[in-house]
């Protein structure tokens, strides 16, 4: 059966045009079906391999995950996972781009990976620059058939023999309107050449993808994940790997889909509540006075004032055995390596402290580590803490707020107090999270204790092993096995490869990443930012926003917010086409922002629906949408309207990012004043991708 399912009539349908395709295709799917069955003979291969201890069991798991994830994505796609082909000026054979690069039994290449350099023209070709390309052919798929084609030829002598297939944009403009799910739709295989040139950026330093809505930035954003994690080897997971950050929880699960389908399952995607465990339970701040305050980034440098606070030395302390001097508590505290967090600090203290009292009373380490009191003196000494108690203090103890940030002045201080200090608020969780990260882990010393002692046994045990094989010559390979066992470096080795690295303690969250995707960026405070810098150390980012779309306003550049909040290699890029907004809406909805925003940047849309916006009254609702045909709906602003699976109800901050096939907004005149209200009602119109209803009850109860 041919995988071209355009209908008899079509002229795409040509076997001149299409017959060099077939004959690929074929061979696509005769290597896809070689391909999984070598990967799952491999796959069981593996799994039923002994596990191995230590780094052996670590090293097969993520084999298993590598092979697993292959698999996945050759079953789910099958031959669709061509995207499409290029002809080069060079005259030689047609290249075919696929989701993955692909081979045949002979080693001749039948698909090649999208994120190749060699792919880069099928993306970034234009008429202007055709970047060696004389033909290019993207196919539109469709329960693992092609529904569509169209063709680009960019050579006057190229023309011939395409004429029913040539396409001057309008079929992947047409393409754009289609009708949208719950999911983020597949459109790998018709990026533009203006996303593309973003998505292959360098990784190093910070690169902000600026654009309105609509203009493929959150395609971008997912898309370079992928290219990234495949052209740079800095980020790999034994690196550090890649964090995705998002607005909320409806967006993670509208592009959940996206990376997988890429081939990438190890990203990990989260939104900033999940940075900390209080994070799910957080209120919003309702005053917002105390928003402000909590979202300067020196409120968060005042963490380690608090924390400060609880490391200063005791004065002397007398003991049964001995007396311990305020000289002898400083050279204690003195000794803890710099970066150690606090409650990870407190054995260098304690060995530093026994070790000082032992020389001066002529008593031994062993004694002085059974000494319950000396014990208790340093616990009071140099407390253990938790991030909720530390932070919490800071809103019940008005001293205490005073000694950590004393640029506040009395009336900001007393605004920052409340009765449930630790009733936590979205504008608490930087706060909770730097205390989290500057207080450490208060069981890692116990963990430290249990993993030496595991390598201890797994030496031992291995000493025992090699001794035995050095006292049998039977072994003795002739080729120096035995000189090398003798070698204590490769005991010590052997012995390390038994023990399985720590996977407990922290949070999962804690980072360090290699690189950090944030989409929707213009919504984070100098706070929030904080959590983000302190999660990658080499300051690799991808910032996806609007300023236009921030709620609270965004009047400085983007280079300016970013140097102050400690990025200082910053790099822009542009997006300026808006593909998924019909004219017909962004008409209405340029003129709401620029009443407020007059240097927005409202992008330039390139369809038109042919529906103009509707205006009527809420109790059009119910009509609106029963007659709604296929596709998406959602109603903003309307918080007792119950969603379906058809229909979504989101308030304007939760639709942020989505779209939908029909949007209904409730009195968006109440959605809010000044440019909190118009960012609100301005993104709320575009998520539209093909017709938007405006309701309004101010008539309503005239009219029942």
């Amino acid at each position: 059966m041919s995988l071209f399912a355009l209908g008899e009539a079509s002229a795409k349908a040509d076997p001149n045009l299409i017959g060099e395709d077939e004959k690929h295709f074929a061979a696509i799917a005769e290597s896809l079906d070689r391909s999984i069955g070598e990967l799952a003979e491999r796959l069981e291969t593996v799994r039923r391999a002994p596990a191995g201890k230590g780094r052996q069991a670590v090293d097969r798991d993520d084999e298993v995950r590598r092979l697993t994830s292959r698999l996945e994505l050759l079953r789910r796609y099958g031959v669709d996972l061509c995207l499409g082909r290029m002809v080069g000026d060079d005259g030689g054979e047609p290249v075919y781009i696929g989701r993955r690069g692909l081979t045949d039994d002979t080693g001749r290449r039948l698909l090649l990976d999208w994120r190749s350099p060699a792919a880069e023209p099928f993306f970034g070709a234009t008429h202007a620059n055709p970047m060696g390309l004389v033909f290019r052919r993207r196919y539109r798929w469709s329960g693992g058939r092609i529904t569509d084609y169209w063709d680009e030829v960019f050579d006057a002598g190229g023309f011939a023999g395409h004429a029913a297939a040539l396409d001057d944009q309008s079929a992947f403009i047409a393409s754009l309107g289609g009708v949208r799910t719950d999911r983020m739709r597949d459109v790998l295989g018709t990026i533009q050449a203006d996303q593309d040139a973003i998505i292959r950026a360098g990784s190093r330093g910070a690169l902000v993808v600026d654009g309105g809505p609509g203009t493929g930035k959150t395609v971008v954003a997912l898309h370079r994940t992928a290219y990234l994690l495949y052209s740079d080897p800095r980020l790999g997971n034994r690196r550090g790997g890649v964090l995705f950050v998002g607005p909320h929880e409806p967006y993670l699960a509208y592009v959940s889909d996206v990376l997988p389908s890429l081939g990438e399952d190890d990203v990990q995607t989260c939104t900033v509540r999940d940075l900390v465990p209080e994070g799910a339970g957080a209120l919003p701040e309702a005053d917002a006075v105390v928003a402000a305050l909590k979202a300067e980034a020196r409120m968060v440098g005042a963490v380690e004032a608090a924390v400060r606070f609880y490391e200063e030395p005791p004065g002397p302390t007398t003991l049964d055995e001995c007396v311990v001097t305020a000289a002898d508590w400083a050279a204690a505290f003195d000794a803890v390596e710099p970066g150690t967090p606090h409650n990870e600090a407190r054995e260098q203290i304690w060995a530093e402290l026994t070790a000082i009292l032992a020389e001066k009373h002529d008593l031994t380490e062993r004694e002085l580590d059974r000494h319950r009191d000396l014990r208790a003196a340093l616990n009071r000494a140099w407390p253990m803490l938790s991030a909720p108690d530390l932070i919490g203090d800071l809103w019940a103890v008005p001293a205490y707020l005073r000694r950590c940030a004393p640029w506040l002045e009395a009336g900001q201080v007393s605004a920052l107090q409340r009765a449930a200090a630790q009733a936590w608020t979205v504008a608490d969780l930087p706060l909770l999270d730097a205390a989290r990260q500057r207080l450490g882990d208060a069981g890692a010393a116990e963990r430290n204790r249990r993993r030496d002692a595991d390598v201890a046994a797994g030496r031992e045990r291995m000493d025992r092993v090699v001794d035995d094989l050095i006292a049998s010559s039977v072994h003795d390979d002739g080729e120096g096995l035995m000189k090398m066992l003798v070698q204590q470096d490769l005991r010590e080795n052997l012995a390390d490869g038994l023990v399985v690295p720590d996977s407990d303690g922290p949070e999962l969250l804690t980072g360090p990443y290699a690189h950090i995707v944030v989409d929707e960026a213009q919504e984070l405070t100098d706070a929030e930012w904080q959590m983000l810098l302190q999660r990658c150390p080499s300051r690799s980012f991808t910032i996806v926003g609007d300023r236009a779309q921030a709620r609270h306003g965004f009047t400085e550049s983007w280079q300016e917010r970013l140097e102050r909040i400690g990025l200082d290699r910053v790099s822009l890029a542009s997006l300026t086409i808006n593909y998924r907004t019909p004219r017909e809406i962004m008409e209405e909805a340029a003129p709401v922002i620029r009443a407020v925003l007059p240097d927005a940047n409202v992008p330039m849309s390139i369809r038109s629906s042919g529906l103009p916006v509707v205006h009527g009254n809420v109790l059009d609702l119910e009509e609106i949408l029963r007659t709604h045909g296929e596709g998406l709906a959602c109603v903003i602003g309307d918080p007792a309207f119950a969603g379906t699976d058809r229909v979504r109800s989101l308030t304007p901050s939760l639709a942020k990012g989505l779209e939908f096939d029909l949007v209904v907004l409730i009195d968006p005149d109440e959605f809010g004043e000044g440019i909190e209200g118009a960012v609100d009602r301005y993104v709320a119109m575009t998520r539209a991708t093909r017709q938007l209803v405006v309701l309004s009850s101010a008539n309503s109860s005239a009219n029942t």
